[in-house]
Parts: structure tokens; sequence; C-alpha cells
């Protein structure tokens, strides 16, 4: 089980877009590599195909693991995340207020 999920708020601790917050958009788990809302930005210049026009487009790329943070959504705070089972299931779990860590999901 990995402890990022898509839709957490995380905080950038290292790089040049440190302390910026987000959320999760896309995780690669193989990689150790997930993609933040609002983080990481690049310029990509794009020749015109019969789909799209041509231009400079701002794309997301991906960010380690090992410089990003979960924001608790309990307690506010940035934290390390454990797992502990609760019944049936393994549940990610804030290390400083002890509070299970669940993410909130749009249906689609």
């Amino acid at each position: 089980m990995f402890k990022f999920k898509t839709g957490d708020e995380v905080i950038v601790t290292a790089g040049r877009d440190k302390g910026k917050k987000g959320k999760v958009q896309k995780v690669w788990g193989k990689e150790y590599k997930l993609t933040v809302s609002g983080v990481n930005i690049y310029k990509r210049h794009k020749k015109a195909t019969r789909s799209q026009k041509s231009g400079i487009f701002e794309v997301n790329r991906p960010i380690t693991v090992a410089n990003v943070q979960i924001i608790c959504p309990k307690c506010g705070k940035q934290t390390k995340i454990s797992f502990q089972t609760i019944g049936k299931f393994k549940e990610r779990v804030c290390k400083k207020c002890k509070g299970i860590v669940t993410v909130e999901r749009s249906k689609k």
C-alpha cells in the first residue's frame, strides 16, 4: 500500500517550489513520483496538429515522493503517515494526532 493517494493535500518540502501546497492528481507507484496541481510546472512548446493549435502550454511534471509531505485533514499539520489495522481494513494514520487520514473523492 502506498502512502499517497489521489486527492491528498500535500506540501512541497524541497526544491524550487518549496512551501507550495496542492492536491495529488496522479500517482506513479513504481517510479515513486506523483503529480501535484500547481507544483513543478514547465512550459512545453508544441507544433500544430489536426486537433490542436500550436503554442506554448503549461504542463505539470511529476515530483519525487521524497520532496513532499502529506497534510493531515484533522490537525492541518504536515506529517508522516503510518499504517494501522482497524478491524479488517488497513488504514493510514497521522503520526501527530493519531487520526485516520481519509480522502474525499468526487464521484465521476
